[in-house]
């Protein structure tokens, strides 16, 4: 490397200078010089010119996997460890997607809901996510606020950009509609949307306390990902909408004219959410309107 580094430079400066920085002797580079390549030499120099070519015509994406299939289909016979070498030597490297463990977290709390999904009151634990939807316009992105004691999505912007703003708005419906009096446990994951302080400051000043799901680790958001998989499965990866308006209309008869009025869920028996909240009535401390079903019957009211 110190001898090509020097060829390079020799039209910038002269070679004794570069030889006396790179510490070598100017004889010896002289000498290679006079010395004629050897016939490996001049093969890497063939091979590696193919692998440039390649290289860069997947705009720099291929790595010495893709560029040793590639050169097989040319017929050279060039493996895996000889590509490696030759782009190594090139200094050329693929792409590498960037680290999703690069840092560490603005906020991370505790996971106070320890996969607790059964409640006891309304407004006592809500959970929150975010998903995507694809349009020929390019990604939508749905945030969802569930509230744990009735299954019921109390908030679910659409928005075409994946950041705090679409949590916060997700957060401010779910306020509106139900106006808890008590403090409200907010779980979530450990998403970049999640962890800001902008997030921690809204939490704080509305009487919501913050608990999040260990990394890597799905099943702390169960029912989140329970939501977000029937949604698919009945509706996003049944169609790919146009616009982006015609994906709104779409998922609002969904939430509102479907699940939350409509589907049953077995885990509050067999009840929809808002058949559930419309029974519950405080008068009857804890005891629901024509049916004392066990799984229900003692969650107490708000």
């Amino acid at each position: 490397m110190r001898y090509a580094f020097i060829e390079q430079e020799s039209g910038n400066h002269t070679v004794r200078r570069l030889c006396k920085v790179m510490s070598v002797r100017p004889g010896r580079l002289y000498a290679r010089r006079a010395e004629p390549s050897s016939a490996r030499q001049r093969e890497d120099e063939r091979l590696q010119g193919l692998l440039k070519q390649a290289w860069l015509e997947s705009s720099g994406v291929y790595g010495y996997r893709k560029l040793a299939q590639y050169m097989r289909d040319l017929g050279e016979q060039c493996g895996k460890r000889c590509v490696a070498r030759l782009l190594k030597a090139a200094g050329l490297r693929s792409r590498r997607r960037p680290s999703l463990r690069g840092g560490k977290p603005a906020v991370v709390a505790p996971n106070h809901l320890q996969r607790e999904f059964t409640v006891q009151a309304l407004n006592q634990s809500w959970m929150t996510d975010i998903t995507c939807i694809r349009t020929h316009e390019g990604w939508l992105y749905l945030a969802v606020v569930l509230d744990l004691w009735s299954r019921m999505v109390v908030g679910w912007p659409i928005g075409q950009r994946i950041d705090t703003r679409l949590v916060l708005d997700a957060l401010t419906m779910a306020l509106w509609r139900r106006r808890p009096k008590q403090q409200v446990l907010i779980h979530s994951d450990q998403g970049c949307q999640f962890i800001g302080h902008d997030r921690q400051t809204f939490l704080r000043d509305h009487n919501l306390l913050s608990s999040m799901s260990r990394r890597c680790n799905g099943h702390d958001n169960a029912l989140a990902e329970s939501f977000f998989q029937l949604l698919k499965r009945e509706r996003i990866k049944r169609r790919i909408y146009d616009t982006c308006q015609d994906a709104r209309p779409a998922h609002f008869n969904y939430i509102e004219l479907f699940d939350n009025p409509t589907r049953r869920h077995p885990t509050i028996a067999g009840l929809s959410p808002i058949e559930v909240e419309q029974r519950y009535s405080p008068r009857l401390t804890g005891i629901w309107k024509n049916r004392g079903d066990s799984q229900i019957k003692s969650r107490k009211p708000t």
